[in-house]
Formats: C-alpha cells, structure tokens, sequence
C-alpha cells in the first residue's frame, strides 16, 4: 500500500474515532439521562424520549455505524501489509476499534431497537441500565484504539519516506 493511502486511512480512523468518543461520551453524559431518569420515585425508562432524540439513525448511523466500521476494516487492511514499528501499534487500534464495531453490532443495536420498543418496566429500566453501564466499555475501547492510532500515526510520521 503506498504511503499518501496508508497515511490517509490513519488520518480518517483518527479523526472519526475522536468525533466517535467525543460524541460517545456527550451522549452518555447529556442525553441518556433524558432516556433513563431517576426520580424520588425510582429509575424509570422513557422510551418517548429515546425515540424523540432517535440518535441511532440521526448521528450514529452516519458517523460509525457505516463510516466507522469501513473505514476500521479499511485500517485492518492496512495495518495487516505494513511493515515496522508502525505495524504493531496500527494493528493493535484496528483491532480495538474492531471489538467496538462488533459490540455494537451483537449487542448495543439490538438492545437499543428493543428498548425504543418497550414501555416504563423494571425489565425495561434492567436492560437500559446495563446497556448504560456496558456503554463505558466501549468508550474505553474506543480510547483505547484511539490513543493506539494516535501512537501509530507518529510512528508512521517519523518513518522515512
């Protein structure tokens, strides 16, 4: 793969996995409280609200769920026929960034569909806090790679041409 490819598919996996942890995180923080609040009376599940926001097909559809996944296997790719110090750190983000995209897949799109679907419910309210709670997984791995790409795009830039 010549240079000026490898050096623009390390410049959009870093760019779209820092919109993807930014935006990750502000979900997290500012709108899933909207969906899932807790009251004096208990945590309830507003699947209203989930659905008023409807961030899975408004933002997440065109950031990660198509952008993200190509561009990760594009970097796979790459990664995989580099060679050098930059090979182990590019491979190690790709694959990082390959777990996100398989968890989100397997489990936080069907669990999200089939919460839009349910009503206030303790096993509504159950599925919606660990979906919540395993959303800190991804932003971790999404960090993690991340900081892995960051890492292989240095060493990618200190290479000779």
């Amino acid at each position: 793969m010549s240079r000026p490819v490898s050096e623009a598919l390390l410049w959009l996996f870093v760019i779209n996995l820092g919109i993807a942890l930014g935006a990750g995180l502000y979900e997290h923080l500012i709108v899933i409280p909207e969906w899932l609040a807790t009251s004096p009376s208990g945590t309830h599940w507003h699947a209203d609200a989930a659905q008023r926001f409807d961030t899975g097909r408004r933002f997440w559809a065109f950031v990660t769920t198509g952008p993200l996944t190509l561009i990760t296997l594009a970097n796979l790719f790459g990664a995989w026929r580099s060679s050098g110090a930059v090979r182990g750190y590019w491979l190690a983000a790709a694959l990082m960034a390959l777990a996100d995209r398989l968890l989100t897949f397997v489990y936080f799109i069907p669990t999200m569909i089939g919460l839009l679907a349910a009503g206030d419910s303790p096993e509504a309210v159950a599925n919606a806090t660990t979906w919540s709670n395993l959303n800190y997984v991804r932003h971790l791995t999404v960090f993690a790679a991340l900081l892995l790409a960051l890492k292989a795009f240095a060493v990618f830039q200190r290479r000779s041409p």
